[in-house]
């Protein structure tokens, strides 16, 4: 019988870490949701002594999620645990993860300590994670760098201690894989109790694009749980990504003989799903999950594929969710069709916002010829899941071309009154981004601006993403329209409210 792998899945403590990837509350909540349906094992839910708003949404979370372990991640200092479980709590399945740094260079210059202090740490913060519960993961950070006799010193003081998980990261992607498989192994020789009694994890990065290479070589030495993020996101180059990490496990059974609680048909609908959070398109050439993993232009490879999909094809896109992207639903559709498919796709809304996702698709449908799962995706982010708009968009009209000086006219309504305006700009959008400006009375700086275009076609949706900083803050802003410059002005606005919500925040912070 094929022995179990725990899925780890840190997409929404370590993924939102990365630059672009944060989310409000409101999309953590959706996504551990997203997360529960897939099947992963543990969902780290976020750092909750690291600000309030982290530690809300660790709580939501503990209260949103029925099937999984949800964990709090923190240091080896006692307020930090005593933070972790107050947010934890309520959480059918809770699992307190505490960290320490165990490479002499970390512990030099990060953490000024001795190892004995070090160990005194350890020992101290997973005695004190388990008086609170039985659940509890010791990380050895930069356990890669770290010296190996000492890294079996750090782990067998936190077996002692209570933790049922030790987890071994290669912090900084440093490790190549068979030097990390010995690793591995070497713990499990000195530490008796990993591998039985306690399972061995690994939480690999991809600075030199060997995280899920690391992950899968510690796998095969005896890891048991592995730590992941929806499309490998997180600090730096990321981390391993939990659906390549699972198809190999899944196309390759026959070489792991490990399987996974994972349900593959999901992989693409989450991955997607977080794209759509983050404004960020998947990579054309992302494994599993890119546009471009099921695509054949060769001449030679559509023969084969003609003659037989295996022939180019190791595992189905069916397998991960990329069935059935067509969607035969317009303006004539009625509701009980449209949310048949929404709770395909994981969506599950209230009466309310079921009609104000069809008046929306009904309203597309009337631009557009044919609508797509991305187009119904794109139409719930869009009307169900924003912030609640400080700043919203009435109406605009611009003029542009080579006869004519870009201008926009826009009315917005801010904190309920209404204000227009028109300017100038060396283009179209650039003329919307400063009418915007005025009117609200902020000067942003304009960090990162894209477009995708959501499906194919001349009429398809496009996906504009703005990055915007502002007094020492930044976010990012998204908006999907079939007219560019209308998905420009509404990625811009979100934008302001995500940094406008910041400031409230901050503000209620220090009240």
């Amino acid at each position: 019988m094929a022995e179990k792998l725990i899925i780890f899945d840190t997409t929404l403590r370590d993924g939102e870490q990365s630059p672009g990837a944060t989310m409000n509350h409101h999309e953590k909540v959706r996504l551990a949701r997203q997360l529960d349906k897939l099947g992963v094992d543990v969902i780290e839910a976020g750092f909750p002594a690291s600000s309030q708003g982290d530690f809300e949404a660790v709580q939501a979370i503990s209260r949103a999620v029925t099937n999984c372990q949800v964990a709090g991640l923190c240091r080896s200092v006692l307020s930090d645990i005593d933070r972790a479980w107050e947010a934890l709590q309520d959480a059918p399945k809770a699992r307190i993860h505490t960290f320490i740094a165990t490479s002499d260079i970390h512990m030099e210059h990060k953490l000024g300590k001795s190892r004995s202090e070090v160990l005194d740490m350890a020992r101290k913060a997973v005695s004190h994670a388990a008086s609170y519960t039985s659940n509890v993961e010791f990380s050895a950070e930069d356990a890669s760098r770290s010296d190996w006799d000492f890294l079996v010193q750090v782990v067998q003081v936190a077996v002692d201690a209570g933790a049922t998980t030790v987890n071994i990261p290669d912090t900084v992607g440093y490790s190549q894989p068979q030097e990390f498989a010995r690793l591995v192994r070497y713990l499990q020789d000195n530490v008796p109790a990993l591998g039985n009694e306690v399972v061995l994890s690994v939480h690999c990065h991809n600075d030199l694009g060997l995280a899920v290479a690391n992950t899968l070589a510690a796998v095969e030495a005896g890891a048991r749980q592995a730590e992941v993020t929806l499309s490998g996101i997180g600090e730096r180059a990321g981390n391993a990504s939990v659906e390549e990490v699972v198809m190999n496990l899944n196309v390759r059974k026959d070489y792991f003989q490990i399987e996974t609680g994972v349900h593959t048909e999901q992989l693409f609908p989450s991955c997607r799903l977080l794209s759509l959070i983050i404004g960020q398109p998947i990579p054309p050439y992302k494994p599993v999950v890119g546009p471009n993993a099921f695509a054949h232009e060769s001449g030679i490879h559509q023969h084969g594929m003609l003659k037989n999909r295996q022939t180019y094809e190791i595992m189905t896109p069916e397998s991960v969710g990329r069935a059935g992207t067509d969607m035969v639903l317009g303006k004539h559709s009625g509701k009980a069709a449209i949310k048949a498919r929404l709770e395909e796709l994981g969506y599950s809304l209230t009466d309310e916002q079921l009609v104000t996702v069809v008046e929306a698709i009904k309203r597309l449908a009337d631009k557009k010829k044919r609508l797509y799962v991305e187009d119904l995706e794109a139409v719930v982010l869009e009307e169900i899941y924003r912030l609640p708009d400080k700043f919203k968009l009435n109406y605009l009209n611009t003029v542009s071309g080579n006869m004519a000086l870009p201008t926009a006219a826009l009315e917005l309504t801010i904190d309920g009154e209404e204000h227009r305006l028109a300017d100038f700009g060396v283009g179209p959008i650039d003329a919307v981004f400063n009418t915007i400006a005025k009117l609200t009375k902020r000067s942003p700086k304009l960090v990162r601006y894209s477009v995708n275009a959501i499906t194919g076609g001349t009429d398809a949706q496009g996906e504009v993403t703005v990055r915007l900083e502002e007094h020492g803050r930044s976010a990012v802003g998204r908006g999907s329209d079939p007219d560019v410059i209308m998905a420009s002005a509404r990625a811009y606005l979100n934008a302001l409210n995500r940094l406008a919500k910041k400031e409230e925040e901050k503000i209620c912070a220090t009240l």
